[in-house]
């Protein structure tokens, strides 16, 4: 059964599914579907044609689904697409897609947005991610699973960031992060592999190979796209493969200090 404050305000034609708590004053739009399970706080506003799945919990005066950012909307139907068990947290502001990005942002599962976390419009956004307070995804941006992006810390436009990454706080990100690195500065730049993280998750053994690929992708002074597409030739292991395949297809580049080979 539903707990719904008799302050809410749910327009006709918003689908609200079993066990969902609603607090005092929290809007909600007429193509609004909201799934079994979901807690959303006092004056949260969940706008446009947004699809919360199962076991969200949406924090107060976050708003989610609002218009995009861009001078380019005209109004037309886009959506956003919220996975299950996520954590919104308080001013937290998720625009959904525009037609030229596709028309949909979507948000994976089990991923938390810590306050006053931004995600623009065409947004992916994976499982299990971190965003730390102030953290802001512009338009276009895709994130695989596993990635923690510190607080403060801008992101721009179609940047790509791979599983694993991390993004230490107060860096400016204008290029694509590989899978497993962590990177920090501003501009944000790769320090080396999220060894913590890669600890708690992916076996010995491929974080030791990790650590070779690494050091010829990085620091061997050859071209980049080119030693990633050498390696790949004859690669088994498929997190090797992710990294590999992650660098050869980076379209923003990769932010790194280049090794001198003549020096």
């Amino acid at each position: 059964m539903s707990n719904i404050h008799p302050t809410a305000i749910i327009e006709d034609g918003a689908k609200i599914g079993k066990n969902v708590t609603i607090g005092a004053f929290v809007v909600i739009s007429p193509e609004a579907i909201i799934g079994d399970n979901n807690i959303i706080d006092a004056h949260a506003i969940i706008e446009g044609q947004t699809t919360l799945g199962e076991g969200n919990h949406i924090f107060s005066h976050a708003v989610v689904g609002s218009i995009p950012q861009d001078l380019k909307f005209a109004g037309e139907k886009v959506e956003l697409i919220i996975g299950n068990h996520n954590k919104i947290r308080e001013f937290t502001l998720i625009n959904p897609g525009t037609k030229g990005g596709g028309s949909v942002t979507r948000i994976g599962n089990n991923n938390l947005l810590m306050g006053y976390v931004h995600i623009g419009h065409d947004v992916f956004l994976g499982d299990n991610c971190i965003l730390a307070n102030g953290a802001t995804l512009a338009g276009h941006v895709e994130l695989g699973n596993n990635v923690v992006i510190g607080g403060l810390t801008p992101i721009h436009q179609f940047v790509h960031i791979g599983d694993y990454a991390m993004i230490a706080g107060a860096s400016a990100l204008s290029q694509d992060i590989p899978p497993y690195c962590l990177a920090e500065g501003n501009r944000a730049s790769l320090r080396g592999l999220n060894l913590t993280g890669l600890r708690r998750n992916i076996d010995r053994d491929d974080i030791n190979r990790l650590k070779i690929v690494y050091k010829e992708l990085f620091e061997s002074g050859e071209p980049l796209q080119d030693t990633a597409k050498k390696l790949l030739e004859n690669e088994k292991s498929e997190i090797i493969k992710n990294l590999l395949e992650f660098v050869s297809k980076s379209k923003r580049g990769i932010p790194y200090t280049r090794k001198n080979i003549n020096g």
